[in-house]
């Protein structure tokens, strides 16, 4: 059997940060999609693209935040370790899902989300979530999920991220044992 691929994915806010930089702490291969996937592009096409106006929108930025699919590719080819966990968000997510194993979707609550958007910014006024048009997106894209992948497995995000990780490395080993995938019907 070769490597296994899984995507963590959620809102933002949910922790995909958080949990990629604890993986990479317990030493697996955890990538950072939204630093070292991702450019603004066409979902269909993968085709980079600039707005037509001079600045981009927060929407815009959203829906043009795609990741680099061949590099993607590359990562889930590699046979050198055991498993390679893709922590981000993506807009063209539906060109590479069925390259993962197993899909999980870290959920919170309103407040949690907001919560961490708000303690990111403090330390990064320019992080995403700063300015008030990015936060009426992030409000719209909390409550219609319209950019996370359907049918993942669900993972409380709001308990602390050592707790998160286990219960995502638990699932893991679940369905290496069962030898199915760990995408399950839970949204």
């Amino acid at each position: 059997m070769g490597i296994r691929n899984y995507l963590i994915e959620g809102v933002s806010g949910a922790g995909k940060t958080a949990v990629c930089t604890e993986l990479q702490r317990r030493g697996y291969q955890a990538i950072h999609g939204d630093r070292e996937l991702v450019y603004r592009g066409d979902p269909e096409t993968g085709l980079p693209t600039a707005p037509e106006t001079g600045t981009p929108t927060a929407t815009w930025m959203s829906e043009h935040q795609i990741w680099d699919v061949e590099k993607v590719q590359a990562f889930v080819a590699n046979q050198e370790e055991a498993a390679t966990f893709f922590c981000g968000s993506s807009r063209n997510f539906a060109k590479f899902i069925d390259l993962f194993d197993g899909v999980f979707v870290l959920e919170v609550d309103l407040d949690t989300m907001n919560r961490r958007i708000d303690e990111r910014v403090a330390l990064d006024p320019t992080d995403f979530g700063g300015k008030p048009e990015e936060r009426e997106l992030i409000a719209r894209l909390y409550a219609t999920k319209e950019d996370v992948p359907k049918g993942g497995v669900v993972i409380d995000a709001t308990a602390p991220i050592e707790r998160v990780v286990d219960e995502i490395l638990e699932k893991c080993s679940q369905v290496t044992d069962k030898g199915g995938t760990a995408r399950q019907n839970s949204n």
